[in-house]
């Protein structure tokens, strides 16, 4: 069996475009983020442009719903990051930038190392949590799932 890492999706809505002053603070902090996530143990992979970040990468035609989508070894590596005192200061301040969200806004998922996920399957992802709850297709740190790919991993 393949080496499995984990995929993780998280989407926001931003209250304004993204070249406002408003959310300069934002925008301010995705390069420092972004290398501190690429220096985190257990990173493997994050969806970026040109420009470094994922910010202009379309995923939805609403053009103020933007995506953060990474591939990390393990659900650890990804948490530790995720709540380091960094990151967390920075997630504090997220309904300064984003509206909240009716359906799910984040997931993870197993998937066989070396691949690389898209926007498009990272919405597939959103939409099984959202349908089904927490499985092992998509799910949360609130109820994990073991490293194993579930049939909608392998399509």
């Amino acid at each position: 069996m393949n080496a499995l890492q984990l995929a993780q999706v998280n989407i926001a809505r931003l209250k304004v475009a993204i070249e406002h002053p408003d959310v300069r603070d934002f925008v301010a902090g995705l390069a420092p983020i972004n290398a501190q996530a690429e220096a985190s143990g257990g990173f493997v992979w994050r969806l970026q442009d040109d420009a470094g970040d994922a910010t202009q990468i379309a995923y939805d035609p609403n053009p103020l719903l933007i995506v953060n989508l990474s591939v990390w070894e393990s659900v650890e590596a990804l948490r530790a990051f995720t709540y380091s005192p960094e990151h967390l200061a920075y997630l504090k301040r997220r309904r300064e930038w984003f509206g909240r969200l009716a359906t799910p806004h984040f997931c993870m998922w197993w998937i066989t190392a070396g691949q690389r996920p898209t926007p498009a399957k990272a919405r597939e992802r959103l939409k099984i949590l959202e349908q089904r709850g927490s499985s092992a297709a998509a799910f949360t740190f609130s109820q994990r799932y073991p490293p194993k790919l579930s049939e909608s991993s392998q399509m």
